[in-house]
This record gives structure tokens, sequence and C-alpha cells, in this order.
């Protein structure tokens, strides 16, 4: 019987200068990022990396994702998930979470954040 198997990225840190408001792309701001993957495996028992996800691979995609300014975090989001999908075929679930840690509005300790799901049942 196969096995699910979660590979996950959790409190990822960057600064980066994605926003609508030209003062966020200009002043930038701090965003926490996480990725959640899974899938069916058969066989873990070989010792190999080829057959799970290199969490590397996941770190390496946010970064270059995170690098280029956005006016949308959803874009940077889907951005990511898709190419995830790419390099990781055999994936059942890919989740990216993105949160914007002081929103322009203001607010103490406001925290805006948005998810991708894939599939999204």
């Amino acid at each position: 019987m196969g096995k699910i198997v979660r590979i996950e990225l959790e409190d990822l840190r960057f600064y980066s200068y994605h926003g609508f408001y030209p003062e966020e792309q200009i002043l930038g701001n701090e965003y926490s990022l996480a990725i959640r993957t899974s899938f069916k495996s058969e066989g873990l028992e070989d010792d190999e990396l080829n057959n799970t996800v290199n969490y590397e691979v996941l770190y390496e995609i946010a970064t270059k994702s995170m690098q280029k300014p956005r006016k949308l975090l959803e874009t940077v989001a889907n951005e990511m998930l898709e190419i995830i999908k790419t390099r990781f075929p055999f994936l059942t679930n890919i989740e990216v979470t993105i949160c914007k840690i002081n929103p322009l509005f203001g607010g103490d300790k406001a925290k805006a954040t948005i998810r991708i799901i894939w599939p999204n049942n």
C-alpha cells in the first residue's frame, strides 16, 4: 500500500518589492512564505533523492520568484506553483502561502496572506 509523503518548507523569509502601489515597489516589505507539497510513494526504501521532492529546489524556486517585483502576491504564488508542478510532475498537491508582514494599510501587527492550492478540491 502506498504512502502519502509531505515535503514542506515553513517560515521562509524574504525582503521583496511586491505591491500594487508604487511606494511598495520602491520601499519593499518583509514576507514570510510556506510551500507544502505531497505525493503518493510506493518506495522510499531506496534512499534516493530522485524519488522525493528536493526542498533545496523548492527554496531556489521561491527565491527566484520573490526577486521579481509584481503587483499581486497571487501572481508570485501562482508562478511558484506552476514551476513546482513542472519540476515535480508526480506531486498530487501543492500549496503556496505568502504573507506580507507589514501591509501598507497599517494596523498593529497586521499581516496580509494569500494562499494558492492545487488541486483546489
